[in-house]
């Protein structure tokens, strides 16, 4: 067995039986396309791609395997989820005060010009507030798997 994968996509990894070889990349090919047709491959590969660009992996013996690659990425993910808790945290307050006044442009009451600038000017920390929270949502969802990374790691060899 041969396992290629893209530079674009290094997640994706596309298996043929046999060496590598141009009959086995174009094997490969055949799995790419059919990846890039269903929709499954999010990659966009407008330039081209030719069986040449495929990345052949090859699997380490077992003692040459290390840990220490997964626990630095479950410690940047979780660095990042920090990040963005803080961030989150910071513009919460300030975002919802900005949408309760959204919704005076929902009533029949006169607004002056000086509160929709104000408005205006507070879309943006709403803005910049649902971004970071859907981010921080999408990044606890990877760092909670970063966690049982690390919880493994830290397990003491007696338990």
């Amino acid at each position: 067995m041969v396992k290629y994968t893209l530079a674009q996509s290094p997640e994706v990894i596309l298996e043929v039986s046999g060496k590598d070889s141009a009959k086995a990349r174009e094997k490969a090919m055949d799995q790419l396309m059919e990846l890039m047709d269903d929709g499954s491959l999010a990659t966009d590969l407008e330039e081209g791609f030719s069986p040449q660009q495929l990345i052949e992996v090859k699997d380490l013996p077992a003692g040459d395997r290390t840990d220490d690659d997964g626990i630095t990425q479950a410690v940047q993910i979780l660095s990042n989820l920090a990040t963005l808790k803080l961030k989150v945290q910071e513009s919460r307050a300030e975002a919802l005060a900005v949408r309760a006044a959204v919704d005076i442009l929902f009533t029949d009451k006169l607004v002056s010009e000086e509160e929709i600038a104000d408005l205006k000017e507070g879309f943006k920390v709403l803005k910049t507030f649902a971004q970071a929270n859907l981010r921080y949502q999408e990044a606890r969802a990877k760092a909670e798997q970063a966690r049982a990374v690390l919880d493994r790691a830290l397990k003491s060899p007696e338990n």
